[in-house]
C-alpha cells in the first residue's frame, strides 16, 4: 500500500530543517521493516505576513510503500517521532494520505495548489482532510503546521510541483557528462531542456553548482538550458537554484 507522509513547520533558525526530519523518518520507517521510501519532495508555499514561518515556508513529502497492517503504526510513529524531535517554537503538522483510497484526489490537489497563492485557516484544513478521509494532525505549538502538511500531500500527488532534497552527485569527478551518463543516475527519470528542444544521449552537459531535478509528470526531471559557459563541447547546462526556484 502506497502512502504519502507530507510534514510542516518542524524546525526554528537554529535547529536542522524539515527536510532532515522527513529524511530521517523515512529512514526509520525502513530500518524498522515497514516499507520501502520514496525520494523527498520540497513544496514552496505562500509567502505572507499573516502566515508564521522559519525560512521558506515550505513543506517536505515522500512516499511509503507498507504493509496494509503498518498504516497505524506508522502514523502513531510519525506522531510521536515530530513531537520528540521537532524544535521548540515550530508548529509541526502531519498528513498522511493514501492515494488509492482518495475519491477526491483532484481536491486534495487544488488545496495544495491554493496553498501556494493565498492564506488558508486550520479549519477549512480539518475539514478537507476530514472529507476526504486523510490523516491530519498538528503535535505542537498552534498546529499551524497542518496547512502546510496537507498542501504538501497534495502537491506530491498533482506530480508536477516541487524540488527534490538534496543535490545529485556523480561517482565521476567531472563537471560535464552526456545525458545518457546522467540518465544512469537513480533518481534522474529525464533530462528535459526547459525550452522543449530534443535533447540526444550523446548532447554533453555543464554541471553547475549542486544540481537537482524537479517534479514534473510523476517523474524526477534534471533541466537544462542553453550552455553559457564558453564550452564549445557542451550544449547544455543544468539550471542555476534561482532558476529552480519557479519549481
Amino acid at each position: 500500500m502506497r502512502i504519502a507522509i507530507s510534514i510542516d513547520d518542524t524546525d526554528n533558525l537554529e535547529s536542522r530543517g524539515t527536510g532532515e526530519i522527513a529524511s530521517l523518518i523515512a529512514d526509520e520507517l525502513r530500518e524498522r521493516g515497514w516499507g520501502t521510501c520514496s525520494y523527498i519532495t520540497r513544496h514552496q508555499l505562500y509567502v505572507h505576513p499573516d502566515i508564521p514561518y522559519t525560512s521558506h515556508n515550505s513543506a517536505m513529502c515522500f512516499y511509503a510503500d507498507v504493509g496494509e497492517g503498518w498504516l497505524e503504526p506508522v502514523i502513531d510513529y510519525v506522531s510521536e517521532f515530530l513531537e520528540k524531535e521537532s524544535a521548540p517554537g515550530s508548529d509541526p503538522g502531519l498528513c498522511v494520505a493514501v492515494p488509492a483510497r482518495l475519491a477526491a484526489r483532484t481536491e486534495l490537489i487544488g488545496f495544495g495548489r491554493r496553498a501556494k497563492r493565498e492564506v488558508i485557516g486550520m479549519d477549512e484544513a480539518y475539514d478537507l482532510a476530514g472529507r476526504l478521509g486523510v490523516h491530519l494532525s498538528q503535535h505542537g505549538g498552534t498546529g499551524q503546521g497542518v496547512i502546510g502538511a496537507l498542501a504538501g500531500a497534495g502537491l506530491r500527488m498533482s506530480g508536477n510541483d516541487g524540488r527534490l532534497k538534496g543535490f545529485l552527485e556523480f561517482a565521476q569527478p567531472y563537471r560535464m557528462l552526456r545525458v545518457d551518463e546522467l540518465l544512469q543516475h537513480p533518481v534522474v527519470d529525464v533530462v528535459k531542456s526547459v525550452t522543449g528542444e530534443a535533447l540526444k544521449d550523446e548532447d554533453l552537459v555543464v554541471l553547475g553548482e549542486k544540481p537537482k531535478t524537479v517534479l514534473l509528470e510523476g517523474e524526477s526531471v534534471l533541466l537544462v538550458a542553453a550552455s553559457q559557459s564558453g564550452n564549445s563541447e557542451a550544449r547544455w547546462q543544468t539550471l542555476h537554484r534561482k532558476q529552480l526556484k519557479a519549481y
